[in-house]
């Protein structure tokens, strides 16, 4: 039974999540993450060869009631609004407005609840406060700077990741890459926004335009396009994962061509081995950058259609952990400090 991995690998993953709807001060929605894993898992099963009826019997779900939540969920395409953006939309389209005025108008939540979010939106930057008591006045900082918090931050976000699609599925169609990549009304934009930098651009050709990018390359230091980098490399580690598992053999060998490997370092301050230890990123990154940038010269000289190129994708990363550091990045069930996975 797989259960105590999936158990574990659902813990980890809502620690990321967690981790990235908070990480650019905006408070995500995430109602809908639940019906999303849902309806993406009911399909990736199913795609397994699984039939419908297993498939709704592993959910623990009547044959009937799983077709109807399949149904009922494929046909939601926008999640739902918080409370977070209602009183932030309020009060920008209101102006500033008295403590007791902005509960007057939510009244149906909780009090404590928009008094968190009202906070939680001062402490980010998008709102500001005045006074003390029901006499406090909350109001909306300029267009500005929501412009800066949110449209640029989602523009920058969504663009990063139809550039990742657009080179990971060579000439794709327009109408191919937006489903790839699930995208609202922001892809026009994003895809407008791309071609104008020449990072994608269109390809004529006898059944209509084609969309081909130049290699996704987030450069060291860069605050653009980090969202991309974040899920291709998220994507990168599952993809083998489950690559391996495909070929019913999570064991390794010495000769593998797909799977990873974990190693843990003991390290401290007057450790021989310390700084190199800890370089190991800077050095490993060197390496294969250099690698890279032999490979894609020859490529360039002697091309090959892509129907014809096998693709490697390698992984690596790093995380420190110091004594004094909070615990939970720890595995669950961790090795010791020396071991490998």
């Amino acid at each position: 039974m797989a259960r105590h991995l999936i158990d574990s690998i659902m813990r980890q993953t809502t620690v990321l999540i967690a981790q990235l709807s908070t990480a650019s001060g905006i408070r995500s929605p995430l109602s809908h993450v639940a019906d999303q894993v849902f309806l993406s898992l009911s399909a990736e099963i199913e795609s397994q060869g699984v039939s419908r009826k297993v498939a709704a019997d592993m959910f623990g779900l009547a044959l009937r009631g799983y077709q109807r939540k399949v149904a009922r969920l494929g046909a939601t395409t926008q999640p739902s609004r918080t409370l977070w953006q209602a009183v932030l939309d309020y009060l920008e389209s209101q102006g500033p407005v008295t403590r007791a005025k902005l509960l007057s108008r939510f009244g149906s939540q909780e009090e404590g609840a928009v008094l968190a979010v009202t906070a939680d939106l001062v402490n980010g930057g998008l709102l500001y406060r005045a006074g003390q008591g029901d006499a406090t006045v909350f109001g909306a900082m300029p267009e500005a700077s929501r412009r800066r918090f949110t449209d640029e931050e989602e523009l920058n976000a969504l663009s990063g990741l139809v550039w990742l699609a657009a080179f990971r599925n060579p000439r794709s169609t327009e109408a191919e890459l937006r489903k790839r990549v699930a995208a609202d009304e922001a892809f026009d934009a994003a895809l407008a926004a791309l071609i104008d930098s020449g990072r994608v651009r269109r390809i004529p050709t006898a059944s209509g335009d084609v969309l081909e990018a130049e290699p996704f390359i987030v450069e060291v230091g860069s605050s653009e396009g980090w969202q991309a980098a974040v899920f291709d490399h998220f994507q990168a580690v599952t993809t083998a994962i489950a690559a391996k598992l495909r070929r019913r053999n999570a064991r390794a060998a010495a000769n593998d061509e797909v799977g990873g490997t974990t190693l843990h370092f003991g390290i401290h301050d007057e450790h021989p081995l310390r700084a190199e230890v800890l370089g190991s990123l800077a050095h490993t990154r060197k390496t294969m950058e250099e690698l890279w940038a032999k490979v894609t010269e020859h490529n360039t000289a002697h091309p090959v259609p892509e129907d014809e190129r096998t693709v490697v994708t390698f992984y690596f990363g790093q995380t420190v952990r110091r004594p004094d550091d909070a615990d939970d990045e720890a595995p669950a069930g961790k090795a010791d400090e020396e071991g490998r996975s």
